[in-house]
């Protein structure tokens, strides 16, 4: 269905609904970018919401790669198991479940996503730390200052290097009678490291 290899697939081509959120494209593009993935690898999604960065990932990996998503809403793990489908991806596992039950059961990874954590983000961060492999990447979306402080806190006290945070701020063009203004959509800031 989807052609294109390069991140930012438009997010009008997923199924969504109100209760489940989606990272934008212009985010997931940078967010998949600092993941730095490659065909074969095995990439986990924490916080899967509506699919976007698992499918993202899944397309960068290939079918030689695999992506695990986890979400501890019941309605997200359905809406992101129908994107898949939609999207024609196979090489995944969706588990349903609350993340910091559900990371020690898991395999060690090449890289790891975080987006909606639900106020765990700090724990689950310090939990994946034995999960991924040496030289592996974690990749943290953050919206609230609270959740930047405590993330960037943790990061430093763990087995990572070559911290890197960037905030997005992106406006979106929208049609008025008049002619086209630009809307600010939430700054969104990202955390990336390297697993020593």
């Amino acid at each position: 269905m989807w052609k294109s290899k390069t991140p930012g697939i438009p997010d009008e081509e997923f199924e969504r609904t109100e209760s489940v959120p989606i990272t934008k494209e212009e985010i997931r593009a940078i967010q998949i970018s600092k993941g730095r993935l490659s065909a074969g690898q095995t990439v986990l999604d924490i916080g899967c919401g509506s699919g976007s960065v698992t499918i993202e990932a899944a397309i960068q990996v290939e079918e030689s790669g695999k992506v695990i998503g986890v979400d501890i809403d019941p309605n997200a793990i359905e809406l992101t198991e129908k994107n898949l489908k939609k999207f024609g991806i196979t090489n995944y596992t969706l588990i349903e479940g609350n993340a910091k039950d559900k990371i020690s059961e898991l395999p060690q990874v090449d890289t790891i996503f975080i987006g909606g954590t639900g106020g765990d983000t700090k724990d689950i961060v310090e939990l994946c730390q034995n999960k991924i492999k040496s030289g592996g990447r974690i990749v943290i979306g953050v919206i609230l200052i609270e959740t930047l402080y405590s993330v960037l806190q943790t990061i430093e006290k763990l087995d990572f290097e070559s911290v890197d945070i960037t905030q997005i701020t992106i406006g979106k063009s929208r049609k008025t009678k008049t002619g086209t203004m630009m809307l600010a959509r939430n700054p969104v800031t990202v955390i990336s490291a390297t697993k020593k």
